[in-house]
């Protein structure tokens, strides 16, 4: 199915507000952090991207053919989108076998190629929508501070002691993070093992930090959801963080009450 051009403007809106809360948030400086979202129908973007080219896509994704995925730019800024999208922005358009794509940019785009972390995004959406009938997913990579300060000492790179950390400290947590937060280890950034990783890990988790590195983060629907997501799980991290400093003053939510509170929403959970 092919959907006009007014399909395309509020996903760029939305595009924009998360890199702008991201850079307000201090988690993507300079060209850091990258942002997508692949819709399964084919959407008209040439209003916005007349320029045209084919290119070889970084991993297959048969299931996506005929889907638009919206994406960063090489090299540009997040805090750039909400004012001039079509200069940060590429559209690719999933081709036939899945194995090319057809990128939409606008006359004299300045960057030649879309993210370096392409890879990751495109095996994430494609895992995601091959396997739930879902109409859009969104990814966020960004490096938000005390996550990624976290990720730097070696017990919190072990999921249970970090998902234990970090739960302690809101009752909104783990609410949005029943399974936990996955955390890798350090791996290359652009590389196919992070990619694969990332892939699997974000299977069991809707987020994961990449140790020593920053995080991404999915979800169905807007990409505001996936910023959302950043924005829970960097508050945990930022108190926690503040409870090092203050050399443990506190224990934070007792295990019971995190366990309560899970129990009054219905949330199954087994963090605590």
């Amino acid at each position: 199915m092919i959907l006009n051009s007014s399909s395309v403007e509020p996903l760029l809106k939305e595009m924009g507000e998360t890199g702008k809360q991201l850079s307000e948030m201090g988690a993507t400086e300079g060209a850091a952090g990258n942002l997508s979202i692949c819709v399964r129908d084919t959407l008209e973007v040439r209003e916005f991207f007349p320029q045209t080219n084919v290119i070889d896509l970084p991993t297959p994704a048969p299931d996506l053919v005929g889907a638009t995925i919206l994406v960063t730019g090489s090299g540009r800024r997040l805090r750039d989108i909400s004012e001039a999208p079509l200069d940060n922005l590429a559209a690719i358009i999933i081709e036939q076998g899945g194995k090319t794509g057809r990128m939409f940019t606008a006359v004299n785009t300045p960057f030649k190629r879309v993210t370096s972390e392409f890879n990751s995004h495109l095996a994430v959406h494609h895992d995601q929508m091959r396997s739930r009938p879902i109409k859009s997913h969104a990814v966020v990579h960004a490096q938000p501070k005390h996550l990624t300060f976290l990720s730097h000492l070696a017990k919190y790179q072990n999921e249970t002691y970090l998902n234990s950390h970090l739960m302690r400290w809101q009752p909104e947590t783990i609410l949005n993070f029943p399974e936990g937060v996955g955390i890798l280890p350090f791996l290359a950034p652009g590389s196919v093992h992070l990619m694969l990783e990332t892939m699997l890990c974000l299977r069991d988790h809707k987020l994961v930090i990449w140790s020593q590195h920053g995080v991404m983060a999915r979800a169905d629907g807007s990409i505001l959801h996936a910023l959302d997501l950043v924005e829970y799980a960097e508050a945990a991290a930022h108190y926690e963080v503040l409870n090092l400093l203050t050399g443990a003053a506190s224990a934070g939510i007792s295990p019971e009450n995190i366990r309560a509170v899970a129990e009054s929403w219905n949330i199954k959970q087994k963090i605590v």
